[in-house]
C-alpha cells in the first residue's frame, strides 16, 4: 500500500523554481532518503511534502491532497521535524513534546489524561522520561534531537517527514537517533521519510533513496541501485569507495585521487 505519492512536484520560493517535476511512490512502512549535494533542492522538497513551500503537481497522503487539507487536519497524518526546529524559551521537555498533540486537542486546547499518558510514553520511548521536566535550553544537541523526535511521534502522524535529523550529532549520536527511528517505525508501522546528508548513514538505514541535483531527480531506487560511485562522483563532485562491510551494508568513502 502507497503511503505518501508524489507526482510531478514543483516547489520554489518567490517566483524561483528549486525542485522539478518530482514523482514518487512510498510504501506504508518504508523510509525513503532524499540525498544529493548541497542546493540540490532536499529541504524543499521536503517542505512541499508537508505543505509549507508554494508548489504544483499532486502530494498525497494515502488517498488525502495534502493541498486540500486544513492546517490541523495536515497535522494529523503528517509530522515534519526541520532542520532547525524553534524551541521556544521557557518551556520543559513535557511542555515542548506537547505541543505534538495540538492538532488533536479540542475546541478548549486543554490536554486530557489521554494526552499526557501518550507524551509520557514517546517520553520514554525515547529515554527522556527522566528529563521531562528539564528546560529545553539544559538539553545537550543529542537531547534536543531526541525531544524533537517526540514531540513528533506524539502527533500520532502516520508519516515522518525529518529535515536532517542528524545534523550537529556526531556519530555515535547520529547512530542511536536513526537506530530509534527504525525501531518505531518497524514498531508502528510509521513511513519515514528524511532528508541526509551522510551518505553512509543514507546506504545502511532507508529502504530507498531519492537522489536529486540542481532541483531534477537524477536516480531512484534502493541504496545499492542509487549509491555507485560513478554516479556519486558526477553529482556530487566527489572521489569515493563504496565498500561492502562485512554485514553486508554499504560504506560510502572518500578517496584521495
Amino acid at each position: 500500500m502507497t503511503a505518501l505519492r508524489l507526482t510531478g512536484v514543483t516547489a520554489g520560493y518567490r517566483g524561483r523554481t528549486v525542485v522539478r517535476d518530482v514523482t514518487v511512490d512510498v510504501p506504508a512502512g518504508s523510509w525513503l532518503a532524499i540525498i544529493g549535494p548541497n542546493g540540490a533542492g532536499k529541504s524543499t522538497l521536503l517542505k512541499a511534502v508537508a505543505g509549507l513551500v508554494p508548489a504544483t503537481g499532486d502530494v498525497l497522503v494515502g488517498s488525502k491532497s495534502v493541498a486540500a487539507l486544513g492546517n490541523r487536519e495536515r497535522a494529523r497524518v503528517l509530522g515534519y521535524a526541520p532542520q532547525t526546529p524553534s524551541l521556544p524559551e521557557g518551556l520543559t521537555v513535557t511542555d515542548y513534546v506537547l505541543l505534538g498533540r495540538t492538532p488533536h486537542l479540542g475546541p478548549l486546547g486543554r490536554e486530557s489524561r489521554s494526552d499526557l499518558d501518550l507524551v509520557a510514553g514517546a517520553l520514554a520511548r525515547l529515554d527522556l522520561a527522566d528529563l521531562a521536566h528539564r528546560p529545553l535550553r539544559t538539553l545537550s544537541g543529542g537531547e534536543r534531537q531526541r525531544a524533537v523526535l517526540a514531540r513528533v511521534l506524539a502527533q500520532q502522524a502516520g508519516v515522518l517527514l525529518l529535515d536532517e535529523p542528524t545534523t550537529g550529532l556526531d556519530i555515535g549520536h547520529a547512530q542511536a537517533l536513526l537506530e530509534l527511528v527504525d525501531q518505531l517505525r518497524r514498531a508502528d508501522g510509521t513511513t519515514v521519510v528524511s532528508t541526509l546528508h551522510d551518505l553512509t548513514l543514507a546506504a545502511q538505514y532507508p529502504d530507498r533513496v531519492l537522489l536529486l541535483d540542481g532541483g531534477d531527480v537524477a536516480a531512484a531506487g534502493t541504496p545499492a541501485q542509487v549509491l555507485t560511485a560513478d554516479r556519486l562522483s558526477r553529482h556530487y563532485g566527489a572521489s569515493v569507495t563504496v565498500l561492502t562491510a562485512p554485514d553486508g551494508s554499504l560504506v560510502v568513502a572518500p578517496r584521495r585521487d
